[in-house]
């Protein structure tokens, strides 16, 4: 086993991110360990010791052993879910929380290591309402926004607010006909709005009146604002209508961004604001493992070896 530091990256198979910063690693010399922690387990297994000077044990892979006790880095992207597809229902739902407490546990409580970003603290930043009340707090503005499983109240604030649109929560995956499918913003009237909303919770918020969004990836100290022009509600529907520039943030916004990422215990985020006629930035969200990679050959900003710098433990 190598006594070098290595950088573990816990993802899924599929992550084309995750392959440009592991390559750039390797060019660097830096050891890295790549694993899906779905894979526990079948493929991967772990042998952790509590002990005065904190975690100490391996991980061990079907190609690579780790020190726990000398892990450089943590970079966590999107690993699979735990499966124990020979388990009934009941042991199998056992299995999944010993293994999301204990291998999650471990890997969560690693000594010395600096995490790009810590699961539990990517746990706290998802929760929409959260990131929006940090977002005020941080300096940002931030369009008026409800979350509601009222009929009424929603009618009421699309009246107030109009145009509103409504976003998911969260978005979750769903097939149909065996195509993934996710939930997309969109417009809301107050004519739509029927007794089905008091199903559960729903977003509604102001619909900026935008020319363009803007993506800023924050890695460490290094930003990169990027201004995405499309003519689309949601850009993310169709890629192929878009066109990047690089653009320099408006006074206070870098600021603003530290703060809110510090507000979470956060390195890294990418975040989503729409630009007003005014030219005034409005907040939409922070993605604390959102995509970045396909933005540097559309902009030639030096995205991947900024990631790369940060794992690898240079100076900020």
């Amino acid at each position: 086993m190598s006594r070098a530091r290595p950088v573990l990256v816990v993802t899924n198979l599929d992550d084309p991110t995750t392959d440009v910063v592991i390559d750039e690693l390797h060019d660097r010399g830096v050891p890295v360990v790549r694993f899906d922690s779905g894979d526990f387990p079948a493929t991967l297994s772990i042998a952790a010791a509590i002990t005065p000077k904190g975690i100490e044990g391996r991980l061990f892979t079907p190609s690579r052993v780790a020190d726990l006790s000398r892990v450089r880095s943590l970079y966590y992207r999107r690993p699979s879910g735990f499966v124990f597809p020979r388990l009934d229902e009941q042991a199998a739902r056992f299995a999944v929380t010993q293994a999301r407490y204990g291998l999650g546990g471990v890997l969560a409580a690693l000594p010395g290591c600096l995490y790009v970003n810590h699961p539990h603290r990517i746990g706290d930043a998802e929760f929409k309402p959260s990131g929006l009340a940090a977002a005020v707090e941080a300096g940002f503005r931030v369009p008026p926004t409800l979350i509601t499983s009222g009929p009424d109240a929603a009618r009421a604030f699309i009246k107030r607010n109009g145009p509103v649109i409504y976003k998911p929560l969260s978005a979750p995956l769903y097939q149909i006909d065996g195509v993934s499918c996710t939930v997309q913003v969109a417009e809301v009237t107050a004519d739509e709005i029927d007794e089905t909303v008091a199903g559960t919770a729903h977003l509604f918020q102001q619909r900026v009146e935008k020319v363009a969004d803007i993506r800023v990836t924050v890695m460490g100290d290094k930003v990169f604002c990027v201004r995405i022009d499309s003519g689309l509600l949601d850009w993310r529907t169709d890629y192929g209508r878009l066109t990047y520039s690089v653009v320099r943030p408006p006074d206070g916004i870098t600021e603003s961004l530290h703060a809110y990422l510090s507000r979470f215990g956060l390195v890294f985020g990418a975040f989503d604001f729409a630009v007003d006629h005014e030219d005034r930035w409005w907040f939409l969200e922070c993605n604390p493992s959102g995509q970045w990679a396909w933005l540097e050959p559309e902009t030639g900003l030096p995205m991947v070896a900024a990631m790369a710098d940060l794992l690898e433990g240079k100076p900020r």
